[in-house]
């Protein structure tokens, strides 16, 4: 499908994903100056008022950008909203996000079809992450924009299945907007998304390593360092499961092969976050496509080695089938 504005003249077809702790306004701005859509968790921003200057900030530089390259204007950016039914915070952010006519809200943990339509209400677009095609439906059915398949292997809340299976389920019947997440960290790997049916590739963890992210030097260097076998499949820190790195998990003093499981019914992210808070600091989140992360680097670094290797991968593809 064509995309719709102010989202069709982006220089990749990516969303940078919105990822806890790490994603703040210095991230969002240089993503969105680098020509990719940058987002940030609600609930990151502390106290709930926080949000509305994080907003201010952000459309203020990108403005002040656009004004100043004309011929390279910023890419949108978004807002992640946890609609977990203990996100008390809900509400007031929802309506900070009104008052910004936030471009892109992304939603987790929940389809809520009063913030599906209030999205809509302000003329933004709204993509619910799923991780099955069942979810998938509840959510376009509930009013959302468009979906965020979260396939195996992607950092965070993730799925367990794979990306062929779940695009080919979803776009059988749904042919809006969608981001692909899960262990997309190199240039071919956008384009793969897109021969998949995906309208954007959604990536995580490679921001994590940017200078501009908010995350501890310690957590950068693990990103570095890590790869693919060094990521663990749990649910004991928050109640849903996620993908994590084992080198934070042995570094806390437990066992990667033998941790308990979680109640999910536990969850919680009311105002005073989520009740595991000091595990998620010291537990670091990572998807499996970490292996090309060479390097903690500012984002226009990393977008522009993205886009040299899909260029790369489009080249290479012409070739093979023409």
């Amino acid at each position: 499908m064509t995309l719709p504005a102010p989202f069709d003249k982006l220089r990749l077809p990516v969303i940078g994903s919105p990822l806890f702790i790490v994603s703040g306004p210095e991230l969002v701005i240089a993503q969105c100056k680098a020509g990719i859509i940058g987002s940030f968790p609600a609930l990151n921003a502390r106290p709930q008022t926080q949000v509305d200057e994080w907003l201010h900030q952000i459309t203020e530089e990108l403005a002040a950008h656009n004004r100043d390259n004309p011929d390279r204007p910023a890419a949108p950016y978004a807002v992640n909203q946890i609609v977990h039914k203990s996100n008390d915070r809900l509400e007031a952010d929802m309506a900070t996000c009104a008052k910004w006519q936030v471009p892109l809200v992304i939603t987790s943990l929940g389809a809520r079809e009063e913030v599906f339509s209030a999205v809509k209400g302000w003329g933004g677009i709204s993509m619910h992450d799923v991780i099955n095609d069942r979810f998938a439906r509840k959510a376009i059915e509930k009013g959302a924009s468009g979906l965020i398949p979260v396939a195996a292997g992607a950092g965070g809340h993730a799925g367990v299945l794979s990306p062929f299976a779940l695009m080919q389920e979803i776009r059988e019947w749904f042919d809006g907007l969608v981001a692909l997440s899960g262990s997309i960290a190199h240039g071919r790997s956008i384009l793969a998304a897109q021969a998949l049916g995906a309208n954007f590739a959604y990536i995580g963890s490679p921001w994590i390593a940017a200078t501009e992210a908010n995350a501890d030097e310690r957590y950068k260097q693990a990103i570095v360092e890590g790869r693919a076998d060094g990521i663990v499949y749990t649910n004991l820190f928050t109640g849903v499961h996620g993908n994590y790195l084992r080198s934070s998990i042995e570094g806390a003093g437990l066992d990667p092969e033998n941790l308990p499981v979680s109640d999910p019914s536990k969850m919680n992210f009311g105002s005073g976050g989520n009740t595991k808070a000091k595990a998620w600091k010291d537990i670091w989140g990572s998807g499996q496509g970490i292996g090309t992360v060479t390097k903690s680097a500012p984002v226009e670094e990393t977008v522009s080695r993205l886009e040299r290797e899909y260029q790369a991968a489009k080249t290479e593809l012409a070739k093979t089938i023409g």
